[in-house]
């Protein structure tokens, strides 16, 4: 699969490359990304090296597209986002975002973009993706939920995190959802929705 970059001229979505291995390092010592995301801890550069060489390449290789969220093209990477194919017809998306860019809306923005890409019949076709983030992780799920993800349910231990086996909650996007924000999530995500603010 070809890479193929993403942007609504606010965000920009391009592929991971050697020249960001550094910035990549940098933000993923931050505990945030490393109390959520399944990363070693601590990271080095030798890990993004092997994200880059390991995960990237091959991923985009296949249909598993891994994108680098930027401010401007070109410019330095403070997220990443990335579809991970589970079949020929289903993906499940995946993302981080730098500490320093959160609450202004950026990460729900790429999560349509790349779901758009996803489900056009000229990008994956896909029919289902999929989203699931440990318990606790509330900006990941206001991020789904403003994206238009349908809540799905809770998966008891049903994740494993650098040995650890944790609990999970799951969504979902089809292509013949409403655009979000989604309705139907449990009363619990309404509460942290009105004490965020909102996306600027």
């Amino acid at each position: 699969m070809d890479a193929h970059a993403l942007s609504n001229g606010t965000v920009w979505l391009s592929i991971p490359t050697a020249a960001d291995i550094d910035a990549i390092t940098e933000c993923c010592q931050h505990p945030s990304i490393g109390e959520w995301v399944t990363i070693p801890v601590p990271y080095t550069r030798d890990n993004a090296q092997t994200f880059v060489d390991d995960i990237v390449r091959p991923g985009w290789a296949g249909h598993s597209p891994t994108w680098a969220l930027r401010l401007h093209e070109g410019g330095p990477v403070v997220g990443m986002i990335g579809l991970g194919e589970r079949d020929a017809s289903a993906a499940e998306i995946g993302y981080w975002l730098a500490p320093s860019e959160r609450s202004r809306g950026l990460m729900t923005q790429a999560v349509n973009l790349v779901c758009e890409y996803g489900f056009r019949p000229t990008g994956l076709a896909l029919r289902r993706i999929s989203w699931r983030a440990f318990v606790g992780n509330y900006p990941s799920a206001a991020v789904a939920r403003r994206a238009g993800f349908q809540y799905e349910g809770l998966s008891r231990q049903g994740s494993l995190q650098r040995g650890r086996r944790r609990d999970h909650w799951l969504a979902a996007r089809l292509p013949t959802d409403p655009p979000g924000p989604a309705a139907g999530w449990p009363a619990e995500f309404d509460r942290i929705l009105e004490s965020t603010p909102e996306p600027r």
